[in-house]
C-alpha cells in the first residue's frame, strides 16, 4: 500500500483532477482474462499469483523476487539450466544438449565460465530469464531434462495458484499469463495438471496483453 501511494503521488501532479489507481500487474492480468474474480498467475521474468473473490478479499502467493522465490519463472528456468550444467561438469560428464544450448546463448565455451558469468555485474535476472529459451528449445527437440524442468515449472506455478484459490474459497477461474505462461505449451499442460490435482479445472491461458485489462478495471471503479 505504501508503494502504491508513493507511485500515485508521483503521477498525480501530471494529471490534475484525475483519479489515480495503482494496481499490481497481476490484477491487470485477471481483468484482461475477462474476469472480475479469480486468480491470476504471472509466469514471465518472475512469478506471482494474485486473486480476488466476490467479497473483495484479496490473496497473493509468491512474488517474493528472484532471491527468495520466483519459482516457475524465466529466471528460475535459466538458473536451473546453469545448475544442471555445473552439476554435469562436477561429475566429469560431457555437456549435453541443454548445456550446449546454454553455452551458445551465453557466448562462452566452457561450463566453468558460467560461474563467473552468473555472478557478474554484466548479467541480471532479466539476462538469465532470457536463457530460458535454451530450456524451451531443447525440450521441443525432445531432451528429457528440459522437459522435466518445464514440467516442474508448471507444477510450481500451479501450487502458487492453488494457495491463492484456497485462501479465497474460489472454484476459479485461474488465468495464466506472462511471456512463458502464454507461449510455452508444455508448461501450460503441467500447470493444468497441477491444478487438476487440487480439483481446480477452470484454467485459462491469457489471450491478450494484460494492458487491455485496464478497461475492465476502470469500468469497475466506484
Amino acid at each position: 500500500d505504501a508503494d502504491a501511494r508513493a507511485l500515485a503521488e508521483l503521477i498525480e501532479p501530471h494529471v490534475p483532477g484525475a483519479q489515480v489507481t495503482v494496481v499490481h500487474d497481476s490484477r491487470l492480468l485477471l481483468a484482461a482474462g475477462r474476469a472480475s474474480t479469480g486468480v491470476a498467475v504471472i509466469a514471465g521474468t518472475g512469478s506471482a499469483a494474485w486473486g480476488k473473490n466476490a467479497e473483495g478479499e484479496e490473496a497473493r502467493a509468491g512474488g517474493w523476487g528472484f532471491l527468495l522465490g520466483d519459482e516457475g519463472s524465466g529466471y528460475w528456468l535459466g538458473r536451473e539450466a546453469v545448475r544442471h550444467s555445473l552439476r554435469r561438469m562436477n561429475k566429469g560428464l560431457e555437456p549435453d544438449g541443454l548445456t550446449a544450448a546454454l553455452l551458445e546463448s551465453c557466448g562462452v565455451d566452457d561450463p566453468n565460465k558460467l560461474i563467473a558469468l552468473f555472478h557478474s555485474e554484466d548479467t541480471d535476472r532479466r539476462y538469465w530469464a532470457q536463457r530460458a529459451t535454451a530450456v524451451v528449445e531443447t525440450a521441443r527437440e525432445g531432451l528429457e531434462i528440459s522437459r522435466q524442468l518445464l514440467d516442474q515449472a508448471g507444477r510450481d506455478l500451479a501450487e502458487l495458484a492453488a494457495q491463492a484459490v484456497r485462501q479465497l474459497g474460489l472454484p476459479g477461474p485461474v488465468i495464466l499469463g506472462g511471456g512463458l505462461g502464454m507461449n510455452v505449451e508444455p508448461l501450460q499442460s503441467a500447470f493444468r495438471a497441477g491444478l487438476a490435482a487440487h480439483g481446480i479445472t477452470d484454467v485459462r491461458v491469457l489471450d491478450q496483453e494484460p494492458v487491455f485489462g485496464v478497461l475492465r478495471i476502470v469500468a469497475e471503479l466506484p
